[in-house]
């Protein structure tokens, strides 16, 4: 005997109360009675969701429902109003009434059932129902692969794939975009190659949407040139197609690629869209290119987006990481809406910046408008961290998780090991990592090795590096550090060890460059480099340096030096830093007073942070570095990093 279910009526109010009367009990009736073992369905809640269920009942033609209930198109229409309200709970008191008349597994009707409870984020009962019917409707196994790529878990669209190939289905250019979706957000290469081959054969290749969904899957798992053979192949591209590949381009650390896609954008004579400008912008902000980003801003201004607050915030970013802090505040100051992006962006620029101060006051203003959230209190915690705030730094720490009830990640404990390790506050900073509730990753025990690198504590140095080499076997950079403490330290024997590991295990050192934007064209420099044209103009323009730095009470910092080799040596070495070439050539190549900007991509070394605030008081210039941590303006001799980094 199957177990029935009552399912409680709703309160429905008509004008007609004949009426009311006649479809309260036909109701009543069909959703008291279904078979709750056919088909089980939960129960829906009392008295929620009041509205949806009133539009919908409100537009039911009494009439019809009385001579033809048994009618799937009149049916199919009252569910189509459901999906478009997402109106979970009526839709579920229609599907017992459905099932009650024989049609809950008719595959027209059970169709739009599955792709209600997908849009609803039911995909429990939406997989349930989809297992009872028939299969032999494409757009069915689309609607609940969308729903998986949409809403996850992800795997369960990519099974969903190949069950349809088993069941005979060929798949469209509606199933590859869903399906490479999922691919994407679970990285899964070897899946998405394997859809790109299907696609390829099924001639879906070419497909603007199935191009796109390419494009973006090989973007998530890192394979830009794989992305860009599926752009090359498509002959007519529409701006998201452009848009794919610009991004791809942006999330994968190719900033300079991604300026020059948009400049063929437009000479096909596509006009930008939203998206296309706030990735090309962001592309400008991630490389510094500060002439490229004003060219976009002005672009944007010509194309009317200057009313665009997203296109504007895009814009606060690259102003502020090109190290125009000022412009960037006044363009956030006349955003239309401040949204919490926007926020952020501007909280996070003086953060790089290390204008602590700045970073406080604009967050305190922010409390009253917005609601921080977990970026908002990585910027606050890095501007203690740039500024040495300690104190301030605990307590936002405390009141992140305290009044907000936000949980640290992995970015909130690097800024506080970083913090506490710079303040000297070594043990401390190895006590948090131990009790962290996230698994530590390479940039909190980055953090801590390189304050022992500051602080030239060797035991604690070495621990770091152990876990570092666990994490990131192949980064020379963390054993670079560790020999630095080492020979700071004068224990020659430790450097020996750590180049001897290297070398076993095939680890090169990485090669520093620094560049330099002038007059459009980048110019790169590595560290002794004298490939350039001008070399010979700048070494000898670093010799004149030289001497008046000297003159000055310039005296060479040689302790990060890793060799162990006659001091006069490694002042030579240090003196032909690539972040020193870059200036020299820079110097030669501006008009005096002409603000330098030098990017470089490792940490500055402290002896060219000295030598740099000595040629920036002797040129009367104002020089900014972009490392690979922060900024670094100097200007009269004196650092806005207040030799704190």
């Amino acid at each position: 005997m199957p177990v029935l279910r009552s399912i409680p009526m709703l309160k429905i109010t008509s004008p007609s109360s004949s009426s009311l009367c006649s479809l309260e009990s036909l109701l009543k009736y069909s959703l008291s009675h279904f078979l709750y073992h056919s088909f089980p369905l939960p129960t829906p809640q009392q008295n929620a969701d009041p509205k949806p269920h009133q539009t919908l009942y409100s537009s039911f033609n009494l009439r019809a429902l009385r001579t033809q209930q048994s009618a799937p198109s009149y049916y199919a229409s009252l569910l189509q109003s459901c999906i478009a309200r997402k109106a979970i709970n009526p839709g579920k008191q229609l599907h017992a009434h459905l099932c009650h008349v024989g049609l809950g597994f008719d595959l027209f009707i059970a169709t739009k059932l599955v792709n209600l409870y997908c849009v609803c984020d039911s995909l429990g009962e939406a997989h349930l129902l989809f297992d009872r019917i028939p299969k032999g409707n494409l757009f069915l196994w689309n609607v609940l692969i969308r729903g998986y790529a949409w809403n996850g878990p992800y795997e369960a669209a990519i099974s969903l794939y190949y069950q349809m190939l088993d069941y005979g289905l060929e798949p469209d250019n509606f199933t590859f975009p869903f399906v490479l979706k999922a691919c994407s957000a679970l990285s899964a290469i070897e899946d998405g190659r394997k859809i790109h081959e299907h696609a390829s054969r099924t001639g879906w290749e070419t497909d603007v949407f199935v191009g796109a969904g390419l494009i973006d899957m090989y973007a998530k798992c890192g394979c830009v040139g794989s992305a860009r053979q599926v752009f090359d192949k498509i002959e007519v591209r529409d701006a998201v197609l452009w848009n794919s590949m610009l991004a791809a381009y942006a999330q994968n650390g190719h900033p300079h690629e991604s300026l020059g896609l948009c400049s063929e954008m437009a000479l096909a004579g596509l006009r930008p869209t939203e998206a296309t400008l706030v990735t090309v912008i962001s592309a400008s902000a991630d490389s510094a290119a500060l002439p490229q980003g004003m060219e976009l801003h002005g672009f944007s201004w010509r194309h009317r987006f200057e009313s665009n607050d997203k296109v504007k915030t895009a814009l606060v970013d690259m102003y502020a990481k090109c190290g125009y802090v000022k412009v960037a505040r006044n363009l956030f100051e006349r955003l239309k809406e401040k949204r919490v992006v926007s926020w952020n962006a501007m909280i996070t620029g003086y953060a790089m910046h290390g204008h602590a101060t700045q970073a406080l006051a604009l967050f305190e203003e922010m409390k009253e408008k917005a609601q921080p959230d977990h970026i908002t209190f990585v910027g606050v915690l890095a501007a203690c961290s740039h500024g040495g705030l300690l104190d301030e730094g605990q307590v936002y720490f405390q009141l992140m998780m305290r009044d907000y009830h936000i949980d640290p990640t992995v970015q909130h404990y690097t800024c506080m090991v970083d913090l506490l390790g710079h303040c000297g506050r070594l043990e401390e900073a190895y006590n948090l990592i131990m009790q962290m509730r996230v698994l530590p990753d390479s940039g909190v025990w980055g953090a801590l090795l390189n304050s022992c690198k500051i602080h030239g504590n060797v035991e604690l140095g070495e621990v770091a590096l152990e876990k570092l080499i666990e994490l990131e076997p192949d980064d020379s950079g963390n054993y670079v550090i560790l020999s630095n403490i080492y020979a700071q330290a004068g224990k020659w024997d430790g450097v020996a060890r750590l180049r001897k590991l290297m070398m076993d295990r095939g680890i090169k050192k990485s090669i520093a460059c620094s560049w330099i934007d002038i007059k459009n064209q980048v110019h790169a420099f590595l560290s002794g480099d004298n490939s350039h044209p001008d070399s010979e103009a700048i070494y000898a323009e670093l010799k004149r340096l030289g001497g008046r730095m000297k003159e000055a009470g310039y005296v060479p910092a040689t302790g990060s030096v890793f060799h162990d080799v006659e001091d006069d040596e490694k002042t030579n070495m240090v003196c032909s830093h690539s972040e020193r070439l870059a200036i020299a050539f820079g110097l030669l190549s501006t008009p005096p007073r002409t603000r330098l900007l030098i990017t470089k991509n490792l940490r500055v070394c402290e002896d060219c942070h000295v030598a740099i605030k000595f040629i920036s008081k002797i040129t009367e210039r104002e020089i900014t570095i972009r490392d690979v941590n922060r900024y670094h303006h100097f200007k009269d001799g004196v650092c806005s990093c207040g030799d704190y980094w």
